[in-house]
């Protein structure tokens, strides 16, 4: 067993070798999106609970960093938390939340974050999160304020439409207050309330869906119209570098034309 064990990690990683030489350094996408999809049913197949399909997603999510890191990609924003999700019952989200309370609190003490200078932000509605995960977030962000190397941004708690909602809230109250007319309405009036407003590329260049679902469920409607989309019809929990290598190589192959 062993040996076949051996056998295996020495032909994955010939494979990842020649995955990576596939891959053009100089057209590696600057930000890309995830959503993070197939916990529940990753666990469902492996005959485990749905908390450790979580706890496995989590692990996946922890390597990315230093994925995104070697292929040199400065910007990832992680579908965690949906304001659907929240809809699940009290035993899941009370595993949920105590899991993403626990992952923020290695985050925060993460020395990776020191040494690739993350800039770490959490956007959705965290009014309806715990006090205490709120509290974890704010104290990554407050350490984390000053660098620009590198982007993660947490979508916890998010929709699309309801980020949309909150500009067209906030655009109507100064147009009720007098300080912006109608007819000055722009798309970068827009972009600049929206929650990624901060990011130096708001848009996503790549959006990976994992476990094999097509659709984007609400996920940075906005900042993603003309993201290139790629769907990976492996859970959440099973995503390996190899996988994250064939996303981008198919994204290297496609021809982005922003509607021109």
């Amino acid at each position: 067993m062993l040996e076949s064990a051996l056998r295996y990690l020495g032909a994955y990683k010939v494979y990842e070798g020649r995955l990576k030489a596939q891959v053009k350094e100089e057209e590696i996408p600057g930000h890309i999106g995830i959503i993070l999809d197939g916990n529940r049913r990753w666990a469902q197949f492996q005959g485990v609970s749905q908390g450790l399909g979580h706890e496995e997603g989590a692990n996946r999510a922890e390597e990315l960093l230093d994925w995104c890191h070697e292929l040199g990609i400065k910007t990832v924003t992680l579908y965690v938390l949906s304001t659907e999700n929240l809809d699940r019952t009290p035993d899941e989200l009370r595993e949920l939340f105590e899991l993403i309370e626990a992952r923020l609190r290695r985050l925060l003490s993460d020395p990776r974050i020191v040494r690739y200078r993350v800039n770490v932000r959490a956007i959705g509605h965290l009014d309806l999160l715990p006090e205490s995960i709120v509290d974890l977030l704010q104290e990554i962000e407050r350490k984390t304020v000053d660098y620009s190397d590198r982007y993660l941004n947490i979508a916890v708690a998010y929709g699309g439409r309801a980020e949309i909602t909150d500009v067209v809230r906030s655009v109507a109250q100064d147009v009720k207050d007098g300080k912006l007319s109608p007819g000055s309405i722009t798309e970068e009036t827009v972009s600049k309330r929206l929650y990624t407003a901060y990011l130096p590329n708001q848009e996503p260049d790549l959006i990976i869906r994992t476990s094999g679902e097509e659709r984007m469920s609400g996920f940075l409607l906005w900042q993603g119209a003309y993201s290139e989309l790629v769907f990976v019809d492996v859970f959440w929990p099973a995503f390996r570098y190899i996988d994250l290598l064939r996303a981008v190589r198919t994204y290297q192959k496609r021809r982005r034309r922003h509607g021109k």
